[in-house]
Parts: C-alpha cells; sequence; structure tokens
C-alpha cells in the first residue's frame, strides 16, 4: 500500500506503508541511532512524534518485549529507508510490521531519509503527516499545518503514571556494571512523565527502594514518603507547560538531594527559576558528544529533547553549567548547590546507546549514603 509523508514546508515523500494504515499527525524529528529501534518505539519521550531513523536499514533484529523502555509505543509514526522483511536474531518474537500494526503506529518506507533529515536540519523539526488514506498532496500539506504545534504541547498527561508504585525490576545481567550488589542503600521517590524504563533498573540495581509516583502528587504527599534522594524522570513535550509540577518541584527544592533527568532536567531548571527554549531540531540519537567540564573529559551520550535550558538564565539563579554539548554548546547539564540539585539533559540509563554517562546514577547515591554534598567536585571525582 501507497503512504506519503507530507511536511509543513510542502515536501512530500511518497513510500510504502507497514504497520497500521490511516492518518496521523506529529513533529518530524530524525534519529541518528545504528540501533535500539525497540527502545525508541516505546520511549514515551517520542509521544507527538514522527520518527525517521537516518541508518538506512532498520528491523534487521524484529522485536522483543524485553527491550522495550514502557509498556506500548508512544510515537506518531516511524519512517525507515529499507524494512527488512525477515529478521534474523534468536532474540526476536516477532517482525517491526507486525508489532507496529498491533500497536496502531503507521510506518512507511522506501523513502529518502537522508533527504527528510537534511530537510529538517535546514528548516527545524517540522509539522508533518502521515497517510496511506489522502493521494492529495495539497491537502496532506495543509494537514500538516494545521497540525498543532510542540511549543506549548502538555504531553506528559498522556503517557504519565496515575498511580502509586514500586520498582523492583534490575538491569539485565548483561548490563549490570558488577556482579556485586550493594546492601539496601536509600530510598528514591521518582517521578514519572513518562520514565524509561531503565532509569528505575538503574536505581534498582544499586539496591535503592524506589517508589514511583505520578506527576499529580503533591509536595506533601512526596515528603509523607520519606524519601531519601528525588529523581525527577524523562517525558515528552514542553517542559514549560507542566505548570503545576513545576510549582511542586519549586517547593522540594532543598528538601532532598534531588536528580533531574531529561525533561526532569528542564523542569528542574524552570522550578528554580531559569528558562527553557525549543531547540532548532533536537538532539535524537545515540552517539552525542558532551564535555563533563568538571572531569575535563568526552562522554558520548543517548539523547533525545527537543527543549533545552538557558545556560545564562541558570547562572542568575546560583545554578553552576557542568556539561555542554559539543555539536551546538547547548547546556546538558548543571548543579545547584545550594538546594542539592543535579542534572543531565541526556540519558545516562543508554537504552540504547553508549554507557559513557551511567556514571550519573551512582554518583547521585553516592552522595545520598555518605552525605556528600552535591557539587562540581563531585562529577570531578573519579
Amino acid at each position: 500500500m501507497i503512504c506519503k509523508l507530507a511536511l509543513e514546508s510542502g515536501f512530500v515523500f511518497t513510500g510504502r506503508s507497514f504497520g497500521a494504515t490511516g492518518t496521523q499527525v506529529g513533529e518530524a524529528v530524525f534519529n541518528t541511532s545504528l540501533t535500539g529501534y525497540q527502545e525508541i518505539f516505546t520511549d514515551p519521550s517520542y509521544c507527538g512524534q514522527i520518527v525517521t531513523m537516518t541508518f538506512p536499514h532498520i528491523g534487521n533484529y524484529g522485536v522483543n518485549a524485553q527491550d522495550f523502555e514502557s509498556l506500548r509505543p508512544h510515537l506518531s509514526g516511524f519512517v525507515v529507508k529499507d524494512l527488512p522483511r525477515r529478521p534474523s536474531n534468536f532474540r526476536a518474537t516477532g517482525a517491526i510490521d507486525d508489532f507496529l500494526t498491533e500497536h496502531n503506529v503507521i510506518g512507511i518506507c522506501n523513502v529518502d531519509t537522508r533527504a527528510i533529515a537534511r530537510r529538517i536540519r535546514s528548516q527545524g523539526a517540522v509539522r508533518a503527516v502521515l497517510s496511506t488514506e489522502v493521494g492529495d498532496e495539497l491537502e496532506l500539506v495543509r494537514l500538516a499545518r494545521e497540525a498543532p504545534h510542540m511549543t506549548g504541547a502538555n504531553l506528559v498527561e498522556r503517557v504519565a503514571a496515575t498511580t502509586e508504585r514500586d520498582w523492583t525490576e534490575r538491569l539485565a545481567e548483561e548490563d549490570s556494571p558488577s556482579t556485586k550488589r550493594r546492601s539496601e542503600t536509600c530510598h528514591i521517590v521518582a517521578l514519572d512523565f513518562g520514565i524509561k524504563h531503565n532509569i528505575l533498573r538503574h536505581l534498582a540495581e544499586l539496591n535503592c527502594k524506589v517508589t514511583v509516583v505520578s506527576p499529580g502528587a503533591s509536595a506533601q504527599r512526596i515528603k509523607e514518603l520519606a524519601p531519601d534522594g528525588i529523581l525527577v524522570g524523562n517525558g515528552p513535550g514542553d517542559p514549560a507547560a507542566v505548570g503545576a509540577t513545576i510549582k511542586t518541584l519549586a517547593e522540594l527544592a532543598g528538601f532532598v538531594p534531588t536528580l533531574g533527568v531529561c525533561l526532569g532536567h528542564q523542569m528542574l531548571a524552570l522550578a528554580l527559576g531559569a528558562k527553557t527554549f525549543k531547540l532548532n531540531f533536537g538532539h535524537h540519537g545515540g552517539n552525542l558528544p558532551v564535555l563533563n567540564e568538571p572531569a575535563d573529559r568526552v562522554e558520548i551520550t543517548s539523547q533525545n529533547h527537543g527543549f533545552a535550558v538557558d545556560g545564562e538564565s541558570l547562572e542568575r539563579v546560583g545554578a553552576t553549567v557542568t556539561h555542554i554539548n559539543l555539536n551546538d554548546q547547548s547546556v546538558e547539564g548543571f548543579v545547584h548547590a545550594d538546594k542539592q540539585v543535579m542534572t543531565v539533559q541526556f540519558h545516562p540509563e543508554a537504552s540504547p546507546g553508549p554507557h559513557d554517562a551511567a556514571y550519573v546514577f551512582s554518583k547521585f547515591i553516592d552522595a545520598i549514603t555518605t552525605a556528600k554534598p552535591i557539587t562540581t567536585q563531585l562529577l570531578a571525582d573519579g
């Protein structure tokens, strides 16, 4: 079946459909990862986005439930150049085509993904539409131009947890940094805006007691749980649109040591009084270089975000930038010593991606268990 991808700028790409049929709008972004498409499907941070993979062959190793980062896909559409019809891997339990069909996600293949990525790089992340139903290209462009903007969109409410729960699942044996595990260290409350499972697995691997709460949890309820630390997780959309939770984070600032990841990094910045802004085409991939300034070390990181924190506004509220993106000099992390906050914009849990930044979790837990202050020195040590 023919499928068309139309960008609001007027470009239309025609290819072959796979997965579900129908019409779906979203923000068009591109991802530079070579593998890890299962994790991308199921990362809630991709809610509302049509993802183009720049690596030409996607689907070679099929899908399996062990590599999912949430219970189901959240992206609006999936774009690849070449889709293998017969996946080959001993862990595979199915193919991409069947998986996306089951979860009502539209896919398109046999299109020039390099051309799509070049359009997004030059024009910025744009609204788009995927359709197996509408053949009129002018109509498709009109639909793309009428799609909601990502700026101002509160997508957290579409993917976040609504109930409180405990988390006990650890990392898979092959991903565990060590077979020696600590005795139970501390109690972490994790705010779920669409948090990836691997973030929670890293905490459990460090033998933390982990309680996951919804973004609607009040500051009072979080304090009642008596955590030793708070983790503010990733999620989709514009961080400034999640106003109620930002107020909660402002109330909690300084209560216990706090770690923010991705959207959590942005929301903690807003809670402290800093500002965020929309990036031109965002950072999506598993190979983005970041300078850890306190350690004077370059780390290759996994990233997925379309917004960023303004560095000058961080300085005005007393925070110190710790990590810088080496591609565009945007802020990738900061600490606020007075409020005992540390954050990273990238994904230290990887999945998919390199493991250069996994130290972030152990540094955070060490700061709690040894009562070390959260400062730039914490990131420089070791």
